[in-house]
């Protein structure tokens, strides 16, 4: 196998889910909102890279494996294996998934230090941390909360505020506390290592009005610039679970510097898999090659200043464009397990099929970074009219006719030409609509071609016309017709719908091909219809909130 030079070629990337718990429906937002795209890019004949990784170091996974009496690497080992089977039950189709705790990784992020120390970009300097007295640690941002200094709202963790969006240092909390012990830390000195983030501060203004991100993305960028950028604390103290920093004394890299240098570390090692493929072609610093990455809007001070500072620093490539998407809400509030929201993927397969997740996510994301919200009702409706009224309902009404009298031959000429073309014109919109992320545009128009079809149907009425000839050719021309229009239909939905897409391949005798939309689909012969998708019921759908 070598490289397609023909088509552009990708490495997309998602956010590394961390690797102290379950895959929930908020990672399934962005991994199938960029499985979605990488399928779409892949029907196109792009050549695409698609990868990620667990996020595994941090305190949180030290406490867990101590209050479990396990080794960390116990831990990080068996949700890799359970993050790895949820996505893939979702049909998430990644070329490769690892670990940021990885040989790979390690090297990398020694090697980019080096060049970050080579070109005296790291300081070392006392400063000021919260220290847990009950527990004996110095506690990471998301281990305190507390009023936000800027805003004063309640309850907001110590390094940013997700009320205003300020960043400020841990120790300007107002009224802190260790979410570890409930107590109140105390203030304590320690010396740690500091990137020169301000040094970049120009150039990361240019990159950001580059065309790299959204709109709404570049005016908070922008804010965070304007007030001026601050030195990056990449240390953290013993105990701690990750990479020791090379020629220090119970010092490690904090996480965030080794969970970004994961994309690099998983890709790696994909490489390593497959000697075609070369590493540097793709972060070497004028790749011609494209990166992207996925992530939610809770990380963009990470992505769209760390660490395109750090590529720039150690001369890597940066990415092409950064994607951001909101968050995902359960009926309008943020997912809760005291409220009964939290919903696992793994719980939610137990009940549902993954296409009506991924449905309805690609019904609802655009281009922008607005909030998801997924309520139950809506959901149910949506899978029920939608896919069942109207899609699959297009094909079972057509090939009941096809399949009883016709032996599941299919007519030799497409009856309405005017239709079939108002149906394979719409492609351009389609691939515009995907190429911008706009899956709900996408859907949009889907739906409004099914409303047509069924339309053309319904004013045909073979049910009628059989009634006066069951083997009459103008009732084969209809049937014919609707499957013709509904295997375009499919098409355009084979990258939300790939479980969905299988069945209708067998159904239809064919493989569904973006490059075969506008040619006539004449001669074949379908298989007898089976149900191609289950009906769901608000009950049914109601358990996945149960424990």
């Amino acid at each position: 196998m070598s490289l397609n030079v023909t088509k552009k070629i990708m490495l997309i990337t998602c956010a590394l889910p961390y690797a102290n718990g379950p895959i929930h429906l908020g990672h399934m937002l962005e991994h199938i909102q960029a499985d979605i795209w990488v399928r779409y890019q892949k029907m196109r004949g792009n050549q695409v890279f698609f990868i990620c990784a667990d996020d595994a170091h941090g305190t949180p996974i030290m406490l867990k494996a101590k209050k479990l009496k396990k080794k960390p690497e116990e831990i990080i080992k068996k949700i890799n294996l359970e993050h790895k089977k949820d996505l893939m039950n979702f049909n998430i189709q990644y070329d490769n998934y690892y670990s940021t705790h990885s040989n790979e990784n390690k090297k990398l992020l020694i090697l980019i230090y080096k060049r970050l120390q080579n070109k005296n970009l790291i300081k070392k300097r006392s400063t000021l941390q919260f220290f847990d007295t009950k527990t004996n640690i110095f506690l990471p941002d998301r281990f305190i909360k507390g009023n936000c200094p800027k805003c004063k709202s309640k309850n907001q963790y110590g390094d940013n505020c997700e009320i205003c969006g300020a960043i400020y240092n841990p120790v300007d909390l107002i009224n802190p506390k260790s979410t570890i012990s409930n107590s109140t830390p105390i203030i304590k000195k320690s010396k740690h290592l500091f990137f020169n983030l301000p040094y970049f501060q120009n150039m990361l203004y240019h990159w950001i009005h580059s065309g790299i991100l959204q709109k709404e993305i570049i005016n908070k960028t922008n804010e965070w610039i304007k007030h001026g950028l601050k030195e990056w604390n990449i240390s953290r103290d013993a105990p701690y679970f990750g990479f020791k920093i090379p020629n220090t004394k119970n010092k490690y890299f904090y996480v965030w510097l080794d969970a970004t240098i994961g994309y690099m570390g998983s890709f790696k090692n994909f490489c390593k898999k497959y000697n075609y493929i070369s590493f540097n072609k793709f972060w070497k610093k004028n790749s011609k090659h494209k990166l992207y990455h996925f992530i939610g809007k809770d990380i963009i001070y990470f992505h769209t200043l760390f660490w395109p500072a750090i590529l720039e620093a150690s001369e890597f490539r940066k990415p092409t464009k950064i994607f951001v998407h909101g968050y995902l809400m359960v009926n309008g509030k943020k997912m809760s397990k005291s409220r009964g929201t939290f919903v696992t993927a793994k719980n939610y397969l137990k009940h549902l099929d993954s296409d009506c997740l991924r449905y309805y996510y690609a019904s609802k994301l655009s281009s922008n970074i607005k909030d998801i919200n997924f309520n139950l009702e809506n959901f149910v409706e949506k899978i029920n009219t939608d896919i069942v009224n109207k899609i699959i309902n297009l094909a079972a009404r057509n090939a009941s006719f096809i399949n009883k009298y016709f032996n599941g031959n299919l007519s030799k000429k497409i009856s309405n030409p005017i239709l079939y073309k108002i149906f394979t014109d719409s492609k351009k919109q389609i691939e515009e609509a995907f190429d911008k992320r706009e899956l709900n545009q996408v859907i949009k128009k889907i739906i409004s071609l099914t409303n047509i079809a069924n339309h053309y149907i319904n004013e045909q009425a073979p049910w009628k016309i059989k009634k006066q000839n069951k083997k009459n050719e103008n009732l084969q021309n209809i049937c014919s017709m609707g499957i013709y229009l509904f295997k375009i239909l499919m098409t355009y939905l084979k990258p939300i719908l790939p479980s969905l897409v299988k069945k209708t391949e067998i159904f239809l005798n064919t493989s569904l091909s973006w490059k075969d939309i506008k040619k006539p689909f004449v001669l074949n012969k379908i298989q007898p219809f089976k149900k191609l998708f289950q009906r769901i019921s608000i009950n049914e759908a109601n358990k996945i909130f149960k424990k």
